[in-house]
């Protein structure tokens, strides 16, 4: 089977190029703008989700003079210091990511790598970074001015079959497990993986689910499969979140999202979903689209005999593109899933969950970097949204089920 990755490579490239043509058209001079980027400095911005630690692992970052200033200011990737100033970002869950190959070993070995790596960004900026263990160190950071780096692990492989490291991770920073990734693990079945080993949770996952609520680390229900959710909601102690989740009414079959009756139940349960930014995770139609350029640029390079690499299939993607347009979400589309959320559970469960720099290029217009934020508050206050409901979702819903996740720790 022909792989199509160079050419959605050059394929995103080129959409990048022409995301003018297609971006949200939001006028900074817009007094209602202006009020949204108050707001988004006025109060505490908490992302559940990215994958800042992933990007720099894989580039082979290190905590020497000539790389410091790669989370401070950069071109690449969606996070940085200054972008997420300019954002009004205050405490991003920092993804300590664990690739489902490490399944099969080194798991707990990667993920104390990717810790080691936020805590040398916090001690190489003490100015502009800080921890954020709890809702109250990150309250006294924000007053500040420094950014929390929370943690949360993303696929609990690293916990191996034994109940105590749990509080292993929890002693090194870790508040949150999002269960699985994108295969079965030895906790639960994944919405990815066609194989469902475990019919929901394992037993050893039903443990893991008590330990947690035992120690203080929020269950994270993103990514797992329906029959996991639902096992989960009857177990837990405690409200869980789906840290990068969207809805499943915006794209029918991807078991990745949330139904309806998933979310109604979450907020039912005190829970929270964090929206997914990724245009996948947002547009159903969207997907289909660039998997049809796909196979269609395939085969125009196959019929013209040339590699995917070649000058000749860049003059073809060259093209095609011209006549295509650009294949993004914007940020009204995500503005839609809260107001979707909002109306079948209540404003006090949505959050932002936006997987920066864990959804490639693929991310909607008008929220293309940590930078944007402002953006999305803005059609929020559009839709009517009072200033306290969007408090409610840039950080007051998460910090209540943290804390009441704390209370019942303290309680068990």
């Amino acid at each position: 089977m022909r792989s199509f990755g160079l050419i959605l490579i050059l394929l995103l490239v080129l959409n990048a190029c022409n995301q003018k043509m297609q971006q949200t058209i939001i006028s900074q001079d817009n007094p209602q703008w202006i009020k949204a980027n108050e707001l988004a400095h006025k109060y505490i911005i908490t992302d559940g989700h990215v994958d800042l630690p992933y990007r720099l692992k894989v580039k082979n970052f290190r905590l020497e003079k000539e790389f410091l200033g790669i989370p401070v200011e950069t071109k690449e990737g969606d996070f940085d210091f200054v972008r997420a100033k300019k954002g009004g970002l205050d405490a991003p869950f920092m993804s300590i990511y664990i690739p489902a190959s490490y399944q099969q070993g080194g798991a707990k070995e990667f993920a104390d790598s990717l810790i080691n790596m936020v805590e040398g960004i916090i001690q190489a900026h003490p100015d502009k970074f800080a921890e954020g263990r709890s809702p109250e160190e990150i309250d006294a950071n924000f007053q500040k001015g420094l950014i929390s780096l929370p943690m949360g692990m993303e696929n609990g492989a690293p916990l191996g079959e034994d109940l105590t490291n749990v509080k292993y991770f929890y002693d090194r920073g870790i508040r949150y497990i999002t269960l699985t990734h994108s295969k079965w693990n030895q906790i639960c079945d994944s919405s990815y993986d066609p194989e469902r080993h475990w019919q929901g949770l394992s037993p050893f996952g039903k443990q893991v689910i008590a330990e947690m609520n035992r120690v203080g680390i929020m269950v994270d229900v993103s990514h797992v499969s329906d029959s996991t959710f639902y096992q989960v909601m009857q177990l837990s102690k405690a409200p869980v979140i789906a840290s990068h989740s969207s809805c499943r009414k915006f794209t029918p079959g991807f078991e990745r999202n949330m139904s309806d009756e998933m979310i109604e139940l979450l907020g039912k349960k005190g829970g929270v979903i964090q929206i997914n930014f990724g245009s996948a995770f947002l547009d159903g139609s969207i997907e289909v689209k660039r998997t049809a350029q796909r196979e269609e640029l395939a085969k125009l390079i196959e019929k013209a005999g040339v590699t995917e690499d070649s000058p000749e299939a860049r003059k073809i993607i060259d093209k095609y593109r011209a006549s295509h347009p650009s294949l993004f979400a914007d940020v009204e589309t995500v503005a839609n899933h809260i107001d979707h959320v909002v109306k079948l559970a209540g404003i006090d469960h949505v959050g932002i969950g936006s997987d920066f720099d864990g959804v490639g290029d693929s991310l909607p217009t008008g929220l293309k970097d940590v930078g944007d934020y402002p953006n999305l508050i803005y059609l929020l206050l559009k839709k009517g949204y009072s200033e306290e409901d969007i408090a409610k979702v840039c950080y007051k819903n998460v910090w209540r089920v943290w804390k009441e996740v704390n209370r019942i720790a303290t309680n068990t």
